[in-house]
């Protein structure tokens, strides 16, 4: 055991002769009362003085090798925080993977993945605490390159402060825009511009001048006042825990000076509860609890509350705390409440203050950062998260996109992977809200794969729409048991799938022959005619493809309201179309139909010379050759196309019907 661990772990001075009993109480956390300590300090009062002090979140961004791991490593080991055997692996690691000679490369504090060290390089967002006299920071080093941004994102949402690096040599580059384009959508409002990598322009004070003035442009630009420009050598450790000699020009305080005496945000007060429920506490019948994170405001006992977005009243009965009942609870605390009613009370809902509910809506407009290597196609259905609610939501329609470099507003009908754009978002349920620049629990999202369950995009939320307030459903007496029932039938809707070719407006027209002839009262849906008239406006893009298939199911299901049994025949390549259609009808009353045939026998059949045309390049984006055909997994009827005849593949279907 080296000496000066204990000292390094708790940051307290001991005498020599007393060193050594002081590292066994260190490292072993024993508790023993202060009568009894061996030194004439208290380990109770510096945990609880430790335990008091502020905490500060920040994050370090920027582009590639701009020093970014290197001084989180030079903070971690000037604020002496790293053991002796860290200090003796980091001194090993660096003459094995080090980029620095013979010297400690600081950097490999942070770059833990094998990946990491091979490249020199920062892929996953890697998180540190240390702390100082007056404050406990945790630290995100993100990753510079353009494809980990979504690490980049992830790391900032939770950042009171970002520290964006500048490389002295290379001033702003690409991704300084674009890391400082999320600071601002995120809602950082303190930014640190770091210009670091001085001693190698020999502490030019005109370069370092240089880059600020270029910065603070690009920072009023985008709406961000709060910008601390520290000149810094990471690698050397000037001006970061003190000021340094080299640059005697600079006037400023050293970058731990600064986060010291950074003001942080403050949570208002004043604005009415905000709690979003993350768990039904209910361990006997006796009790019912609501337990969560407080998101803003205050609650005490006898406070009438509402819960949304279903709008139903109450008073709080208790506040209890993880010690105990609480007289009163604020924001950042997590309490369980009890009501004076028995109501409905869900996972995802939100109990807030009578007096000063947030907006409850199911449309919005808000910024999308896109994550996902597939592109965002308006209309396709995704999951969203936002707090502890989860709803299926679409993006109705892609308003601008947004050039990260100029924040130019470009016209844009998809989203590809780290493009941000400006969107109305359309959910299938409402949710309470509050904008993001109020509340970042209640105005954060993101957007879920449903296939996959993969994060695909983040986003924030500006407003809801008017029209979400304005449109709301009517009741009507005829509904669509009653319909049906005139007609003697069930509604159904049978969606025919398969590549062009494959026989399924031929097998949808033989079935729906077999079901008039017997009474049944129907209507079919094919995808050429429907392009003559409904969406005679779309092309073959993915994004149009998306909207044909929205379209249709809308239509679908209205028919299906009507009564009727309703043949859909589309090519519809997606399966999260396809399941988006299942999701507009009442379990088991879609049925999918694949009607399978090899590509080679589509392709030779190609009664209508498209798959001639497409393969001399004269129609693009033809399914099955340069556009995918996602078959489906678990269809209610298989037909195999290529070996039954057409009268059996209508029987299956009538079969599948009764």
């Amino acid at each position: 055991m080296g000496p000066g661990i204990g000292s390094r772990k708790l940051g307290i001075g001991t005498a020599k002769a007393e060193a050594d009993n002081q590292v066994v109480v260190e490292e072993l956390g024993l508790a023993i009362p202060d009568s009894q300590l061996p030194i004439p300090c208290s380990i109770a009062a510096y945990l609880k003085t430790h335990e008091d002090k502020p905490l500060l979140r920040f994050i370090t961004c920027g582009s590639v090798d701009d020093g970014k791991s290197t001084l989180i490593g030079r903070l971690l080991y000037e604020s002496k925080r790293l053991f002796d055997d860290q200090l003796s692996a980091l001194e090993a690691d660096s003459r094995r993977h080090g980029t620095q000679g013979e010297r400690i490369d600081y950097a490999l504090l942070l770059d833990g993945l094998a990946a990491e060290r091979e490249q020199g390089i920062t892929i996953d967002v890697a998180y540190r605490y240390f702390d100082t006299d007056r404050r406990k920071y945790i630290v995100a080093d993100c990753p510079g390159h353009e494809q980990y941004t979504r690490n980049m994102a992830t790391g900032a949402s939770t950042a009171d402060v970002a520290v964006v690096l500048v490389d002295a040599r290379k001033g702003l580059l690409t991704q300084t825009h674009r890391h400082s384009y999320i600071i601002f959508l995120l809602g950082i409002g303190q930014v640190v511009l770091a210009v670091n990598k001085m001693d190698l322009v020999d502490y030019d004070q005109a370069v370092f001048e240089r880059i600020v003035a270029e910065y603070r442009a690009l920072a009023a630009q985008l709406g961000i006042a709060n910008v601390q420009a520290i000149p810094l050598s990471a690698l050397e450790g000037q001006n970061l825990s003190t000021r340094s000699a080299a640059t005697p020009w600079y006037s400023g305080p050293s970058l731990i000076e600064h986060l010291d005496t950074v003001e942080l945000r403050e949570h208002d007060a004043a604005s009415g509860l905000r709690l979003p429920v993350q768990w039904v506490n209910r361990p006997n019948q006796d009790f019912r609890g609501f337990a969560g994170t407080i998101a803003a405001g205050q609650v005490r006992v006898g406070d009438e509350v509402v819960v949304l977005p279903s709008a139903r009243r109450s008073t709080v009965k208790q506040v209890l705390g993880p010690d105990g009942p609480l007289a009163v609870a604020s924001t950042g605390q997590a309490v369980t409440l009890t009501l004076a009613d028995e109501i409905d009370v869900s996972r995802g809902d939100v109990i807030a203050a009578a007096g000063d509910p947030p907006e409850v809506a199911d449309q919005f407009a808000a910024h999308v950062l896109w994550m996902d290597d597939a592109a965002l196609l308006p209309g396709r259905p995704y999951w969203l998260q936002i707090g502890s609610r989860t709803v299926a939501a679409n993006i109705s329609e892609i308003k601008h996109r947004v050039d990260v470099n100029t924040q130019e507003r470009l016209a844009a009908k998809r989203l590809e992977l780290n493009e941000v754009g400006y969107c109305n978002l359309s959910l299938d349920e409402p949710v309470a809200f509050a904008p993001y620049a109020q509340n970042r629990a209640l105005g954060g999202f993101i957007l879920i794969d449903r296939q996959t369950n993969a994060t695909v995009a983040a986003g924030t939320l500006d407003f809801a729409l008017r029209r979400a307030g304005n449109v709301h459903w009517q009741h009507l007496d005829v509904d669509k048991a009653a319909r049906a029932r005139i007609k003697g039938q069930q509604p159904r809707v049978l969606w025919f799938t398969g590549l062009s070719g494959a026989g399924k407006s031929t097998v949808a027209n033989q079935v729906e022959k077999r079901l008039h002839a017997q009474g049944v009262h129907t209507f079919l849906l094919d995808g050429d005619n429907v392009r003559h008239g409904l969406n005679r406006d779309l092309g073959f893009t993915d994004e149009d493809r998306v909207e044909n298939i929205r379209r249709v199911a809308e239509v679908a299901r209205l028919m299906a309201d009507a009564g009727l049994v309703v043949l859909v025949s589309f090519i519809s390549p997606f399966r999260a179309e396809r399941q988006m259609a299942r999701e507009r009808f009442e379990d088991g009353e879609f049925i999918e139909v694949f009607v399978d045939v090899p590509l080679e026998v589509a392709e030779a059949r190609d009664v209508k010379g498209l798959y001639r045309k497409a393969r001399a390049g004269q129609i693009p984006n033809f399914t099955g050759i340069d556009s995918p055909y996602e078959a489906p997994e678990a269809p209610e009827l298989h037909l195999h196309a290529d070996t039954d005849s057409v009268p059996a593949m209508v029987e299956q279907v009538l079969q599948a019907l009764r």
